[in-house]
C-alpha cells in the first residue's frame, strides 16, 4: 500500500492562510513549516496541480504586464473537507529523524576523537542559531500575529520546536563533555 502524501495537507492547509501562489506558499513553508516539515520548491507546483485535477483547490490565472501569469490556487469547499477529515485522523506513526551527526557518531570508532568533537561542536553552533531563530519567530507572532486565528497553534508548534531544540543543545554539550573526559 502506498504511503500517504501529507505534504498534499501541508500545501491545503497553508491555502488557508492566505498563501494563493506557489511562490507564497514556498515562502510560508520556509519562515514557519521548514523547522519541522520540509518541502522543497519542486514539490509544490506538482501537488498544487494535483490538488486542482482532485477538486480540492481551483487556480485563477491573472495575466501581468512584462511578466508570466500569475496562478493562484483556493481551496473548494471538497479541499476544506479534505483537511478537515485528515486534521481528524489518528497520528499513524511515529517520524523516523535522519540525522547526519548522529550517523556519524555511531560510527565513530573508525575516526579520530577530535574529528567527533568537531562535528559536535559545529551542530552545537548550528542548532543554538535555530534556537535563537525560533525566539525571533515567537517575538515576531507576539508582536505582529497575535490576532490571528491560528496563532496559538503556531506557537505551539514552535513551543515543540523550542523546546526538543534546547534538548538537543544540552545532549550536545553533555556529549562533548563525556568525549573530552573520556
Amino acid at each position: 500500500m502506498a504511503k500517504e502524501n501529507h505534504t498534499k495537507y501541508a500545501i491545503l492547509g497553508l491555502l488557508t492562510t492566505g498563501c494563493h501562489s506557489g511562490y507564497s506558499i514556498k515562502q510560508m513553508i520556509d519562515e514557519s513549516l521548514n523547522h519541522f516539515w520540509k518541502v522543497s520548491y519542486g514539490q509544490i507546483y506538482p501537488i498544487l496541480k494535483q490538488l486542482v485535477d482532485d477538486g480540492l483547490a481551483t487556480v485563477q490565472t491573472t495575466s501581468q504586464d512584462r511578466k508570466p501569469d500569475k496562478k493562484e490556487y483556493y481551496m473548494t469547499p471538497k479541499g476544506k473537507l479534505a483537511l478537515q477529515a485528515w486534521l481528524q485522523t489518528p497520528i499513524k506513526d511515529i517520524p523516523t529523524e535522519k540525522n547526519e551527526l548522529l550517523l556519524k557518531l555511531f560510527f565513530s570508532s573508525h575516526q579520530s576523537k577530535t574529528t567527533a568533537l568537531n562535528h559536535l561542536t559545529q551542530y552545537l553552533e548550528k542548532i543554538r542559531e535555530r534556537y535563537n531563530t525560533f525566539e525571533s519567530i515567537e517575538q515576531m507572532i507576539n508582536e505582529n500575529l497575535s490576532d490571528q486565528a491560528d496563532a496559538q497553534f503556531w506557537l505551539i508548534t514552535l513551543d515543540y520546536g523550542k523546546r526538543t531544540t534546547k534538548a538537543v543543545i544540552e545532549w550536545c554539550e553533555c556529549t562533548i563533555k563525556k568525549l573530552k573526559d573520556g
